[in-house]
This record gives C-alpha cells, structure tokens and sequence, in this order.
C-alpha cells in the first residue's frame, strides 16, 4: 500500500472515530503485526471467508496474501464511506454495507458456509444483546469446524463468558501483539464439543446470558 493511501486511510479512520468513537473505537487502523496474527491460521484451503467491519481493508489484505481470493471473500462494513471504498480496492469481493448483527439474513456465498469469520469489531463498546445477535448471526453462517477470529486491547476475551456459555462456545487466545497502536490479542472463539451441549440446555432454562451480563455490569458500575 502506498504512503499516500496508507495517509489517506489513516485520516479518514480518525475522522470516523470523531464522528462515532464507541463504533470505531480505535483512532488509527490496526496495522499489518496484528493483521498478520489475526490471519495466521487461515489459508486457500479455508474456503469463505467473512470479514466484520472491514473498515480501511486492513485484514483484509492480508487474508488475500494469505491466499484467500476475493471471490471468497465477503466483506461486511456499516459505515458507508468505507464500504465504497472496499468495494474499490477489492472489485471482486462481496460487500455488503448493513449492520453485523443482520448477518443471520444476509444472503452469502449462494448458501455455502464460510469456514472462518475475521472481525474487527468493537465488541466491549456493544450492549449485551448486540454481541449476542452478531455472534448467532456468525455461527449460523459458519460450518461446524470453522472459527471465529475476534481482537481486542482488553486484557481478557471481549465476549463474556456467559454469553460463551449460552452459545455453547470457547475462547481460546491464540496470540498476542505489542507492534499495534494500541496492543492487541486475538482470540479463537469456536463450537464447544457435543458433550457439552446437555449443559448448554440446562443454563438455557436459568435467567438468560444477557440479564446476567448486565447485572455484573451493574455492579461494577
């Protein structure tokens, strides 16, 4: 990428961050360390690939260098001005500018499921409900081994664990990077095993994931 295009997206990142700073949340674009770290267990052979808020196309660089083609590559950004530009830089991939937390209704790939989901999204900025609506919409696009690859600056995963819970999912940080304005980790959020599922139906029937996140919140408030 070009020192000129490298400026251009930098300027254009903070400007939306002035704009919507809970959204953004970050004041430059994540840099190539984190892109690497983020991509690093994905390939050709991964198949469909879902990237969440895209934005400068970053990730999305790299998941290309990584041998992923465009044609495989559907890219989901809300913010207008950066969905035209993707859809410039990356002619053959799908963008689709809409909110993630539609994801579950969005039509991709003509049905086939992805095998990995790349997301750049804020997840510690989003109310509960939100964060539970974009993960269904995720793991209902994603075959039964595929992952999802989640970052954050925080020092633990960004989804609480009762909502792991409630959805039968685990974490697991797969790395972590000081070459990042600010520091980040990535985290591997995939299906627990079949065993797991009894316990997954029982806490179904307690007061659910959301209620109890924000109690907790609630308490350290």
């Amino acid at each position: 990428m070009g020192r000129n295009m490298h400026l251009a997206d930098t300027v254009g990142f903070f400007k939306a961050w002035l704009i919507d700073p809970r959204r953004v949340a970050a004041i430059v674009p994540s840099g190539r360390a984190l892109a690497s770290l983020i991509t690093s267990e994905i390939s050709a052979r991964t198949g469909p690939v879902i990237e969440l808020g895209p934005g400068t196309g970053v990730f999305t660089r790299a998941l290309i260098e990584r041998g992923v083609a465009q044609e495989n590559l559907a890219l989901i950004e809300y913010d207008a001005t950066f969905a035209a530009r993707l859809e410039r830089r990356f002619e053959r991939a799908h963008t689709v500018c809409m909110d993630a937390a539609r994801l579950k209704k969005a039509e991709l790939f003509e049905g086939m499921q992805a095998g990995a989901v790349i997301s750049g999204l804020p997840l510690l900025s989003m109310p509960p409900r939100k964060v539970m609506a974009i993960l269904d919409g995720v793991f209902a696009r994603l075959r039964s081994d595929g992952a999802l690859y989640q970052f954050t600056y925080g020092p633990n995963c960004p989804i609480p664990r009762a909502l792991l819970d409630r959805l039968g999912l685990k974490a697991l940080r797969i790395g972590h990077t000081f070459a990042n304005v600010p520091p980040a980790s990535v985290y591997r959020i995939v299906r627990r095993p079949p065993r797991y599922e009894a316990v997954r139906l029982v806490q179904g029937t307690q007061p659910s994931a959301v209620d109890a996140v924000d109690r907790e919140r609630d308490r350290h408030a």
